[in-house]
C-alpha cells in the first residue's frame, strides 16, 4: 500500500476528525534563543541536542579533544566563548543522551571508542567538567550512538562503529551484554522499545532489526525496508510497531510502518520528496504524533499515527527559513501545560539554538486533560540488577495536572570492581605461582602507585586542553573586538 504525496499538497486533500489537526509552531523571540554557539560541524548523523526539563545540551566545535555545552534552560541570550564545557573526550563527541531518571545524568559517545557518564552540578556548569562519574571502554571504534533505558535505572546502551551494542550497568562500571555479532555494517540507530524489553536498529545492510537484548537474538527482521543507500532511521511506537524513514531506489525520502509479528509488507509506506537529509524522528507516545526533522531542511513535518487507514495521518508543516543542524527534543514533563504545549524543540543553526514550540489553540484556561494523559515520570520502575535478572516494567507515570516540579536527584554513585583484584593478564599462571608472597604484594603496591601516577598524568593533560580552549576563546574575543 503506497501512498505518493507530492511536498505542496502533503495529504492536505483527506479531511479527518482529530483534536491535533490545527497544532502550529512558532519560534520564540530572539532574546529567548541561546546564541553564538559553535555548534560541532562534524559529519555524523546524530541530533546533536539533548534536553530535559533543567537543561539544554549542545555538542559543540572544540580544539584538542571533544566538548558539549550544558546550560540552564534560564541561560538564553549571548553565550560567552570562555563558558565552561563538558571537555573529558580526546575526539569529537558524536551523540549525547539525558538520563530519564536523573535530570543531572548525561552520557556521551566519542570519536575516541569511549562513553562517559557525567554528573551536572544542580545549577549548571561554573568551571569546565573534565572528570565524568565513570568512563565505559568496549568499542573498538568510535560510539556514534548512546541511549539510556527507559524504565531501569543506570542501564545504558552504546553503540560504536565497530557493528556492536553494549549494554552497560554504569552503577558498576560493566558492559553485562555485548550484541557484537548481529549487525555486518554500521549501525544508524538504535531505539528502545516503551518497556524496554526489546530495541530495534537501523543499519547500513538495509535491514531493520528487532532485537531481545537479554536473549541475545533477533525476534524480527526486514531485508530493504527502505531500498535506498541513503542512512535509515527506526524507532518503536507504543502499541510495539515500528516506524522507520528512508529512502527509495529513485532518491525520495519515505516513511513506513511496520508491525515486528509479520515485517513481510509494511502497515503503511509514504514517499514524500526528493530532498537527501536524514529524517530524524521524533516521538511522543501520549499523543501519537511523529515529528519528523530532516538534516538541512528548514521544516518540521508532523503525522498522527492511528489505528485506521491509511494509520500515518499528515497533520501539518512548521517552516522557517534557516536550515537545521541539529535538533532537541524536550520531554513531555517539561512542557507549560497552561499554554497548551505538546511539543518543544530546540533547533540547532550553525551559531545559536533557537527553541519552537508546538500549541494546540484552545479558548479554556483549564487543565486540557485530552492533551496530557498521565505522562513517563522521573522515577525509574526497575533496578538495573532486575533489568539483567530478566524483569520488565512499564514506565512508572505522572499527572501533569498541576504542573511539573523537577525534584532534588540524587547524585549517581559508581561502585566499580577493583580492578588490582583481579590477577594481571600479561602474566603466566606458572609466573604468578612461583613469585613468593612478599614479591607479589610490592609488585601489586607499585602497580597502584603507577596507575595513580597514570590517572594524574591524564588529569592534568585533560585540564590543559580545556584551559587553552578558554584561551583561544578569549584571543578570538580580542580579535574579534580589534577588528570591528
Amino acid at each position: 500500500m503506497i501512498f505518493f504525496f507530492p511536498q505542496r499538497d502533503t495529504m492536505r486533500r483527506v479531511v479527518r476528525q482529530s483534536k491535533f489537526r490545527h497544532v502550529f509552531g512558532q519560534a520564540v523571540k530572539n532574546d529567548q534563543c541561546y546564541d553564538d554557539i559553535r555548534v560541532s560541524r562534524v559529519t555524523w548523523d546524530s541530533s546533536f541536542c539533548a534536553v530535559n526539563p533543567r537543561f539544554v545540551a549542545i555538542i559543540i566545535e572544540a580544539s584538542g579533544g571533544g566538548a558539549f555545552l550544558v546550560l540552564p534552560l534560564h541561560k538564553t541570550g549571548r553565550i560567552d566563548k570562555s563558558y565552561p564545557t563538558v571537555c573529558g573526550h580526546t575526539g569529537p563527541v558524536l551523540d549525547i543522551d539525558w538520563c530519564p531518571h536523573n535530570d543531572q545524568v548525561i552520557a556521551s559517545g566519542s570519536e575516541d571508542c569511549t562513553v562517559m557518564v557525567w554528573q551536572i552540578p544542580e545549577n549548571g556548569l561554573t568551571l569546565s567538567l573534565t572528570e565524568p562519574v565513570v568512563i565505559l571502554e568496549g568499542h573498538s571504534k568510535r560510539v556514534g550512538i548512546v541511549a539510556w533505558h527507559p524504565t531501569a535505572r543506570n542501564v545504558l546502551l552504546s553503540a560504536g562503529c565497530d557493528n556492536a551494542i553494549i549494554i552497560w550497568n554504569v552503577g558498576t562500571g560493566e558492559a553485562l551484554i555485548n550484541l557484537d555479532d548481529m549487525h555486518s555494517d554500521m549501525i544508524y540507530n538504535v531505539s528502545w522499545n516503551r518497556n524496554g524489553s526489546l530495541i530495534c536498529t537501523a543499519s547500513k545492510d538495509k535491514k531493520v532489526r528487532v532485537i531481545d537484548p537479554r536473549k541475545q537474538e533477533i525476534v524480527a527482521e526486514k531485508e530493504k525496508a527502505h531500498e535506498g543507500a541513503r542512512p535509515m532511521r527506526a524507532i518503536f511506537l507504543a502499541d510495539g510497531n515500528v516506524f522507520t524513514t528512508g529512502f527509495s531506489r529513485m532518491s525520495e525520502r519515505q516513511l513506513a510502518l511496520w508491525n515486528p509479528k509479520n515485517m513481510e509488507e509494511p502497515i503503511a509506506l509514504h514517499e514524500m520528496d526528493t530532498s537527501n537529509g536524514v529524517l530524524l524522528p521524533f516521538y511522543d507516545p501520549d499523543t501519537s504524533i511523529i515529528y519528523l526533522c530532516g538534516k538541512g531542511d528548514s521544516s518540521i513535518r508532523y503525522f498522527e499515527i492511528t489505528d485506521e487507514s491509511p494509520y500515518v495521518h499528515y497533520l501539518n508543516t512548521f517552516s522557517s527559513k534557516e536550515p537545521q543542524r541539529g535538533m532537541g527534543y524536550m520531554p513531555k514533563r517539561g512542557l507549560d501545560v497552561n499554554k497548551c504545549e505538546i511539543a518543544r524543540f530546540f533547533k540547532l543553526h550553525e551559531r545559536k539554538c533557537e527553541p519552537i514550540i508546538m500549541t494546540v489553540p484552545r479558548k479554556s484556561d483549564l487543565f486540557q486533560d485530552d492533551l496530557y494523559p498521565d505522562t513517563a515520570g522521573p522515577e525509574a520502575a526497575l533496578e538495573a540488577e532486575e533489568w539483567f535478572e530478566g524483569k520488565n516494567a512499564d514506565p512508572l507515570l505522572i499527572s501533569l495536572k498541576d504542573g511539573y516540579i523537577p525534584g532534588k536527584n540524587r547524585d549517581l554513585k559508581v561502585v566499580k570492581k577493583n580492578i588490582l583484584d583481579s590477577k594481571p593478564t600479561a602474566n603466566k599462571k606458572c609466573d604468578l605461582i612461583s613469585i613468593p608472597k612478599k614479591t607479589a604484594d610490592a609488585a601489586s603496591g607499585q602497580n597502584e602507585a603507577k596507575l595513580d601516577e597514570i590517572l594524574k598524568e591524564i588529569k592534568s593533560i585533560k585540564d590543559t586542553i580545556c584551559n587553552q580552549d578558554e584561551r583561544i576563546s578569549k584571543l578570538e574575543q580580542q580579535m574579534a573586538k580589534i577588528a570591528a
